[in-house]
């Protein structure tokens, strides 16, 4: 009997066939997936504003997942996760580290995009222990350039989208050239590729929640980033409108030891677009 192609014994090796599971602690039930090998290291991934779980780039997921076991999670109060979201990064961060000890890991990876990067730019910070490497793509240091102007662009391009019937995402992480514009449409089309088991959308409430704490992330000090150790591979477009590239620039320049990668031609999803180059970039980064 032939197992199916994209399942190894028990090892789930595509994220459109990973279960959607559940996990409870600190009185919040996590949904939650997971796939690659059972060993190692796991990488953990904070998703960005208004995401679920169908949000993450499969091709990322299993380029990463093909090396390294991948664990996708939705925070407090974000699609099938209980609870009510709350309005502070900080406050973010530390539901994702409930989660992540929930789990039993005393020892994560962390790959965090966009809202997700300054959630593990926390966690670095309040829990160093828990964190071996980071993965910094599309985000940001707090109070840096342009972070507070995220609510503006978000509704802007939310009724652009509406208006011309498109996903928003087409113009809030995508150029608007022609190479830009194609690869928005091939990411839009990857993540339909999961038909069961879909994940319930973010509530309005959720997603106010979150430009909230954006938004203070954007009007904070700026930290002292000399207190993360660990190593940092940061990746952006260079064409960034949500947070502005120059932040991607900033963040390597500000971590002790900080590598970085701008993608030519490209915007907020960078790493989507350039999804092959992304992978083996991080893979390098993750075994080194």
């Amino acid at each position: 009997m032939n197992d199916a192609q994209d399942v190894r014994g028990h090892e789930v090796t595509s994220y459109k066939d990973a279960p959607t599971r559940t996990v409870t602690a600190g009185g919040v039930t996590f949904a939650y997936r997971e796939l690659g090998p059972r060993s190692g290291v796991p990488v953990v991934f904070l998703t960005h504003l208004a995401a679920v779980l169908d949000n993450w780039d499969p091709r990322v997921v299993d380029g990463i997942a093909a090396k390294r076991r991948v664990v996708t999670f939705d925070n407090r109060g974000v699609g099938a996760s209980s609870g009510s979201t709350p309005r502070t990064i900080q406050a973010m961060a530390k539901d994702a580290v409930t989660f992540i000890r929930a789990l039993g890991f005393d020892h994560v990876d962390l790959h965090g995009f966009s809202m997700g990067g300054m959630i593990a730019q926390v966690i670095a910070q309040t829990d160093p222990d828990l964190v071996r490497k980071l993965i910094l793509t599309g985000t940001g240091p707090a109070g840096g350039e342009g972070i507070k102007n995220v609510t503006r662009l978000s509704h802007l391009d939310t009724v652009r989208g509406l208006f011309t019937l498109q996903d928003p995402k087409q113009f809030l992480f995508f150029t608007r050239t022609a190479g830009g514009r194609r690869a928005g449409k091939e990411f839009l089309a990857r993540l339909k590729e999961r038909t069961q088991d879909r994940d319930k959308a973010i509530s309005p409430i959720s997603y106010s929640n979150q430009l909230k704490a954006i938004h203070r992330w954007g009007l904070e000090r700026p930290q002292d980033l000399s207190a993360i150790r660990q190593p940092v591979l940061v990746a952006n477009g260079e064409s960034d409108r949500m947070v502005p590239s120059q932040n991607s620039y900033d963040l390597a320049r500000r971590v002790p030891d900080g590598e970085l990668v701008i993608y030519p031609d490209a915007g907020h999803g960078g790493i989507f677009q350039f999804h092959r180059e992304f992978v083996a970039t991080a893979v390098e980064f993750l075994e080194r």
